[in-house]
């Protein structure tokens, strides 16, 4: 039994491609995880200070804030918060910068759904012992 499958982890996953967005979210579900999408970047911020999740999976790229600007919000309000960054092609110094601001980690876009559970896995693990 999977560490997700037992604890329901709760997800809050950002990205303002919606249909990647949904089809995400949808998969996670089927998994087990408790998970919560939204759109944007300022969407994000009022859905952690409204339920603040256990993981936060945020795009980099979205056209109100960037993920690097949420992420300093977040961290900022949030500093025990985990927050795996995603990169499209092409953004690795990016995921790396977003790395040195706080985030867990970050995964290339397209995303392998496997290697992103065993991230929230990882991430969800840290912040419990923490």
């Amino acid at each position: 039994m999977k560490l997700h499958e037992k604890e329901h982890i709760r997800v809050l996953i950002a990205d303002d491609e919606v249909e990647f967005l949904e089809t995400l979210g949808t998969r996670m579900k089927l998994r087990g995880f408790e998970v919560t999408t939204v759109n944007s970047g300022g969407a994000a911020i009022q859905a952690v200070k409204q339920d603040t999740p256990d993981v936060v999976v945020l795009d980099l790229k979205m056209p109100d804030l960037n993920g690097l600007e949420v992420l300093a919000k977040l961290k900022e309000d949030f500093p025990a918060l985990e927050v795996i960054i995603l990169t499209g092609q092409g953004s690795f110094e990016a995921g790396k910068e977003g790395m040195e601001k706080g985030a867990f980690d970050y995964i290339m876009k397209p995303v392998d759904l496997n290697q992103l559970i065993g991230k929230i896995e990882e991430a969800y693990a840290k912040a419990k012992a923490a």
